[in-house]
């Protein structure tokens, strides 16, 4: 929390004169009717005057005390005193108000200071230091303006939304001045902020918009607080690499599948018409988040042919077919064999996926 101090004017009969640097004298000595009379008949006299503005003690740490502004008196000054809106602080050394947070600092011949501890917003508004000669009364003002660091107050869960989708975000923040915010989705391909207010809409998701989203709430008076919000776009499995493979009699062969997809597809795979069970004499299937790997251990004549890898989840399924053939070692220019063959993405499967 941060404060900071804006001076008023000093009043000597009906001149107004800058206060700054102003020797203040006499303390005037008020009932609270009279007080609240020469208030009023202030006020008018302020009325469409602009009031000028100086930095009291700053202080950044919350809870902190803050002085105010120091009150110049010299040793004509016979009655000094520190008021707020509506009540006399502090008359001389004698305290007046109940707040144990406002404390007398300094009563000498040349200033007249107190301090409030723990200040918080409720403590903003006007201070009046009044002081009083035999003959010519003085006031000086100060308006303290109470600052407060941003914080998040609410903010948007992580959400899971299907691809086409609709999202909207929101952000809000307290603060006084009253908080900036703005959110930047946290990607390598995003620059800058996507949207300056605390709500983020966004029309048709796509996968590439999905990651984390970043929301910054400044105001200057302390670094900025941020939090992030994760969405996650669901679409369905799109397979990226299906390759055919040659392998020697009695060697090793691998076919391997690699698909997209949130959540993560599972994978089947099928030679010709009839699936490929996990556990099969001389075969293995590895199945990861991204990608299946059909594994022969000691490749015979009957493994040779045609493969299909299935990649499905709750959103629609793909496949993709691929050949493992011999590859002959004694040819001068081995035969590669065909490459895969995909039946598109979301096609229809024809195979029975489990």
């Amino acid at each position: 929390m941060r404060l900071m101090g804006i001076e008023g004017r000093a009043v000597r009969g009906d001149k107004w004169s800058d206060a700054r640097g102003f020797s203040l004298g006499h303390l005037v000595s008020e009932s609270a009717a009279d007080s609240k009379a020469k208030n009023s008949a202030r006020r008018t006299r302020r009325a469409g005057r602009e009031e000028g503005r100086e930095s009291a003690q700053e202080q950044r740490t919350d809870g902190s005390p803050l002085p105010l502004s120091r009150c110049s008196v010299d040793n004509r000054v016979t009655r000094v005193a520190w008021l707020d809106r509506s009540s006399i602080l502090y008359a001389g050394n004698d305290k007046w108000c109940l707040d144990p947070r406002v404390v007398l600092l300094a009563n000498t011949k040349t200033q007249y200071s107190i301090q409030i501890q723990d200040v918080d917003v409720y403590d903003e508004g006007p201070y009046t230091c009044s002081v009083q000669t035999d003959n010519h009364p003085k006031t000086s003002r100060v308006h303290l303006i109470v600052q407060v660091s941003p914080k998040i107050t609410e903010i948007s869960s992580d959400i899971s939304i299907n691809e086409g989708g609709n999202v909207s975000l929101t952000c809000i923040a307290t603060g006084r001045p009253d908080p900036t915010i703005t959110w930047r989705h946290i990607s390598p391909k995003a620059v800058g902020f996507i949207s300056e207010d605390e709500y983020l809409e966004i029309t048709g998701i796509t996968r590439e918009q999905s990651g984390e989203y970043e929301c910054s709430a400044s105001n200057d008076v302390s670094a900025p607080v941020v939090q992030r919000v994760k969405v996650t776009v669901n679409y369905p499995p799109y397979i990226s690499d299906a390759k055919s493979t040659g392998v020697p009699v009695g060697q090793k062969g691998i076919l391997m599948c690699e698909a997209s997809a949130v959540p993560s597809a599972d994978f089947q795979w099928y030679k010709d018409d009839k699936r490929l069970a996990e556990g099969q004499k001389g075969l293995k299937v590895e199945n990861k988040a991204f990608f299946s790997r059909l594994t022969f251990f000691n490749v015979s004549e009957q493994d040779y042919g045609n493969y299909t890898c299935v990649a499905s989840n709750r959103l629609g399924n793909t496949n993709a077919s691929m050949i493992l053939y011999e590859e002959t070692t004694t040819a001068l220019t081995p035969w590669k064999g065909p490459g895969a063959v995909h039946d598109g993405n979301n096609g229809a499967c024809p195979f029975a996926v489990e």
